[in-house]
């Protein structure tokens, strides 16, 4: 639950917002950060990398994954991790696409000798 709206209720009564922030342990710099609602550093680079990760995706076609992803995203010279990659992907609603073979179970290979 956030505590922000408690706080901006606090400010309209014309109450102390610095002991609004304290009592509910919230920095004023974040109460007011998100209030003037400027995403930081953290979130910008998340939507450039979004869409750099939707990118390598369409261009496999659907069918790579966050370690495929993340590794094409490293050829590019793109700085990040697998995990973030992974979070990201998941977020974007991006999915491999499901493999379409099954393997034969009763497919024998030339290498095996029959017994």
């Amino acid at each position: 639950m956030t505590v922000h709206p408690f706080i901006e209720a606090e400010k309209q009564s014309n109450h102390n917002v610095k002991r609004a922030c304290e009592l509910l342990k919230v920095s004023r710099t974040a109460f007011y950060a998100r209030r003037n609602g400027t995403p930081g550093p953290r979130a910008v680079r998340d939507l450039e990398l979004t869409e750099k990760i939707t990118e390598a995706h369409e261009n496999s076609r659907g069918t790579y994954g966050a370690p495929r992803v993340h590794a094409a995203l490293r050829r590019e010279g793109e700085r990040c991790g697998r995990r973030r990659v992974a979070r990201l992907m998941r977020t974007a609603g991006l999915t491999p696409a499901p493999q379409t073979t099954a393997p034969d179970h009763h497919f024998r290979s030339a290498g095996r000798c029959p017994a």
